[in-house]
């Protein structure tokens, strides 16, 4: 199974993206899925994700303004970025399968391929 990350774009502060993640190639659905990202010099980062029950968290920097959720046959989750600040420029990658709970998410090793979103300011 392969995930499949789109929707990154160049957007001015203030505006709004929403990103897509999708297993590749089947219908295969998706349990918990989990949003990351990584900016250029900096750790890949949590920001949000998604049970199979549909409970969401998120990381702080972007509760309010970020909205994970997913089409009802679980194949397709999004990611609606909202408010968008230069800070949130970043590859974002989508993680599936990996393990939720309340306080986080556990990746597994399915990974999308990244996209990239850049936020000018």
């Amino acid at each position: 199974v392969q995930l499949q990350a789109s929707g990154g774009g160049l957007v001015q502060a203030g505006g709004s993206l929403r990103l897509s993640c999708a297993t590749s190639g089947s219908t295969f659905s998706i349990n918990a899925l989990g949003w990351y990202r990584q900016a250029p010099g900096k750790q890949r980062e949590f920001v949000a994700a998604i049970s199979s029950g549909d409970s969401t968290n998120y990381a702080d920097s972007v509760k309010g303004r970020f909205t994970i959720s997913r089409d009802n046959a679980k194949i397709t989750v999004y990611l609606q970025m909202n408010s968008l600040k230069p800070e949130d420029t970043a590859v974002y990658y989508c993680n599936g399968f990996g393990l939720y709970s309340d306080s986080g998410y556990l990746p597994s090793g399915y990974w999308g391929q990244g996209t990239q979103v850049t936020v000018s300011s």
